[in-house]
């Protein structure tokens, strides 16, 4: 995973588990989007509803999961994002979902955003999501 990481602390909720009592598959994707706004917030206030005031939409063009090892209700869990790659119209965040207290892997994979305008065609990405990498390494992190 590039540095620098972002790391936001989750505890799992019944609602996130199946029958099975391990964490649903579909939530991981939830857990990316968690940990991908914590890591923007994180940046100096971008929020998907300042884009969307400037007028740029990010949706999810790609995603990927890789399940590792099960979570479970009350597990505590380390959402870890890192940006590996931004040009000009896109993004790609990297995710790695860890239990906090063994450190054992449970969930790795990436979502790619385009930079889209309210019409729906390709825009330019906005300046403070392209410089999300150098911003985050200036703080030392």
């Amino acid at each position: 995973m590039p540095e620098p990481v972002h790391r936001l602390s989750y505890r799992v909720i019944y609602g996130d588990t199946d029958k099975a009592g391990v964490v649903y598959y579909g939530t991981y994707m939830r857990l990316f989007e968690a940990g991908r706004t914590e890591y923007m917030r994180e940046l100096g206030d971008i929020s998907y509803a300042s884009l969307e005031d400037d007028g740029v939409i990010l949706p999810v063009t790609e995603a990927y999961c890789r399940y590792k090892s099960p979570a479970r209700y009350d597990d505590l869990l380390s959402i870890e994002t890192a940006v590996a790659k931004v040009t000009k119209v896109s993004i790609k965040f990297v995710y790695r979902i860890v239990h906090e207290d063994s450190g054992r892997l449970v969930a790795q994979g990436f979502t790619v955003h385009a930079a889209v305008n309210p019409e729906g065609r390709l825009a330019r990405m906005p300046q403070a999501v392209r410089d999300l990498y150098e911003r985050w390494k200036d703080k030392g992190w």
